[in-house]
């Protein structure tokens, strides 16, 4: 499907975001929206979605990838402006949650779109059959789910509906420009009430909430139990209701209980608390209000974060205390499953919610997906858990996990029964499978053109290996060069594995004739290990300092001017000696939430490893930096003094980090 323009109607956070990502992708995007309320002749028609445009250059994690990007994006209105649809590939619609303005909408957006245009919905509750009713048989034809994730540009999950009404190929080309353009993992997924990830997540929410309460715990200590040691981000539960909007939850609870089967247990986990109802009524509605469970007071000119008093009568505040907690501690020794075996408050509370929420996801099968690898991955997409309820039910044992709930008198979902006395993924050959509702194991595919490292690593031993980095074999003779150490960070050892990389491939060693520098981990790497010249330093042995230095200097040398192809492939942080690797590679295939930077200066350093010599040959090269000699030597000397870090792969050309070719 070739997308040359787009139109995006809502202005909102979602409209704006979704709106950002097709600009970040380089697509032409009108973002339309209605009238101000309070207009009057005179004013601005398109103030709306200007206001959204202008919010997008100051946003707070960025959500454009750089802020020229915002010149792809038209604002508009829906009064003057439908004209505009008739130019338009895909129209995206992101207006709020009520499926008659949304039904008006659509009328409208067929009355002026082009023939064979998409037209997605950004729902996050309403059933495609309900937005279909009363559509024209092409509007049908044409009409599909597309569930960002907030925000748009980090959240890499969508969620896509389609009907019997659909073309399947069409469908299929729409998910492959989500994938291959704006970057998200395509789930496609039932027409059922909340899809997916909020059908579960809301659930997950709503429990944790609570049971937080049935046993007294403060948001803090809630939050320490239920985030990091559980595999959740450390915004935890009520962290997490802070930044989605506590206004937000009262809508999608009350369009899940309007929706879900007579005996779903979400009836009877949900719940309307006071304290929440009186918050929202007072402007407390999270990170967008004044705070939710959670807030910043600024009085007297500093800044104390605090958290509400759950259990008071009105809404009160107090400093955020930091609780004393075990769970990370059993966490770390001994997983899930020692988080849950004790019969501590911590204990009791971490049992309660994952019991709950993990034999809903398993009720939710065949219900909600097929496959229990669509429920893994869109938790873990699109709410950033570390493993999915299936993989958590493996890691506390299937067996052990139904005993328990059988100890308590609990039913145990079909799923889970197909399980017992096995478990949800086995490796087999070397190759990843997933259990079926039927009890067998099917292989998991992976999307054409998509190769991981955790599939090679599964299926095979490393070619080398020391304690801080490994070599594989990822096939058509080319290695793969994987970092280890804590961070990733680079030391002796990671820059011994680089030199014996490079002596294998040049010898052509088993064949090999290529170098890829990747791995699976959240950042690329955070740079050199600095506190081994720390400790040179302070034992004053300078020696070991200009001996480290000379050996990273000799390495990358080498790997640059190597007699066979190196590309790095970066994702997340590429730091100080991170950033030095992709200098000296021959081509960097750059993951587009690569965060660049030669930050030395910023802890008293310069970079050591040759990236200031490879910066100065960038900046005399590029047609951006004209005048003689001076001009590239000074920008360089700017970049690198001052510890200049690209938010994007798309910033980091700017800086020069990245060639155009990257």
């Amino acid at each position: 499907m070739t997308v040359k323009k787009a139109v995006v109607i809502g202005a909102g956070v979602m409209g704006a975001g979704i709106a950002a990502q097709l600009a970040n992708a380089g697509i032409e995007v009108d973002l339309l929206d209605i009238l101000p309320r309070d207009y009057k002749k005179g004013d601005d028609r398109d103030a709306i979605a200007k206001k959204a445009i202008d919010r997008l250059l100051k946003d707070k994690p960025a959500a454009l990838m750089h802020k020229k990007n915002a010149r792809l994006i038209t604002p508009g209105n829906t009064e003057d402006h439908m004209d505009r649809l008739n130019d338009a590939d895909i129209i995206i619609e992101a207006v709020i949650e009520n499926p008659k303005i949304k039904s008006d909408l659509f009328k409208k957006i067929d009355a002026n779109r082009k023939k064979g245009s998409m037209v997605g919905s950004n729902t996050s509750t309403i059933p495609l059959k309900t937005l279909a009713d009363g559509q024209s048989d092409q509007m049908k034809k044409d009409l599909v789910i597309t569930h960002f994730f907030n925000p748009p540009r980090y959240m890499p999950l969508l969620e896509m509906v389609s009907s019997k009404h659909n073309d399947p190929k069409r469908v299929a080309e729409l998910a492959e420009f989500m994938d291959r353009t704006l970057g998200k993992t395509v789930i496609h997924c039932k027409d059922t009430p909340g899809f997916i990830a909020n059908r579960v997540g809301t659930y997950w929410l709503t429990a944790a909430m609570t049971e937080a309460m049935k046993l007294k715990l403060t948001p803090e200590e809630a939050d320490a139990i239920g985030g990091k040691p559980m595999g959740i981000p450390k915004t935890g539960v009520f962290g997490l209701v802070d930044l989605v909007g506590l206004d937000l939850m009262p809508h999608i609870s009350e369009s899940l209980l309007d929706k879900v089967p007579e005996d779903d247990d979400y009836r009877n986990v949900h719940s309307d608390p006071e304290l929440v109802k009186k918050m929202i009524e007072d402007g407390y509605t999270g990170r967008k209000g004044k705070g939710g469970f959670y807030r910043m007071n600024k009085e007297g000119g500093k800044k104390q974060l605090e958290v509400i008093d759950l259990y008071a009568d009105e809404i009160t505040y107090s400093p955020v205390k930091e609780p004393k907690m075990e769970s990370f501690k059993r966490a770390k020794k001994g997983g899930l499953k020692e988080l849950i075996s004790h019969d501590d408050t911590e204990g009791q509370y971490a049992w309660n919610v994952l019991k709950k929420t993990l034999t809903y996801a398993a009720e939710m099968v065949p219900q909600i997906h097929d496959d229990i690898t669509a429920i893994d991955d869109a938790m873990k997409l699109g709410y950033n858990w570390k493993a999915g309820p299936f993989e958590m039910i493996d890691k506390i044992g299937v067996d052990h996990f139904i005993k328990r709930l059988e100890d308590e008198g609990i039913e145990i979902p079909a799923m889970l029964e197909t399980a017992r006395g096995k478990k949800f993924y086995k490796v087999e050959n070397g190759e990843l499978h997933y259990l079926k509702t039927d009890g067998t194991y099917k292989k998991v595919e992976r999307p054409d053109g998509v190769l991981l490292l955790s599939d090679i690593k599964r299926g095979s031993k490393p070619v080398a290996s020391n304690p801080c980095a490994k070599l594989w074999d990822i096939g058509d003779g080319v290695l793969c060069l994987e970092f280890t150490s804590p961070s990733n960070s680079l030391d002796p050892l990671v820059l011994r594995m680089m030199n014996k990389a490079r002596k294998m491939i040049s010898k052509g060693k088993k064949g090999y004739r290529a170098l890829v520098i990747h791995n699976e981990s959240t950042h690329f790497s955070v740079g050199a290990n600095i506190k081994l010249a720390e400790i040179a330093g302070k034992y004053k042995q300078h020696w070991m300092v200009d001996k480290l230095v000379k050996y990273g200097q000799d390495t990358y040398t080498k790997l640059k001017y190597a007699p066979f192809p190196v590309v790095s492939a970066p994702s997340g942080m590429a730091l100080g000696g991170g950033c030095e690797i992709l200098l000296h590679s021959d081509a960097v295939q750059a993951h587009a939430e690569s965060y660049i930077g030669l930050v030395e200066m910023g802890v008293g350093i310069i970079p050591g490893w040759g990236g200031c010599v490879e910066m100065i040959g960038r900046a005399t090269e590029s047609d951006k930096v004209k005048g003689g000699p001076m001009p590239p030597i000074a920008q360089t000397f700017e970049t690198i003094a001052m510890a200049k870090v690209a938010t994007s792969a798309n910033e980091a050309k700017d800086l020069m980090y990245l060639r155009k070719s990257d």
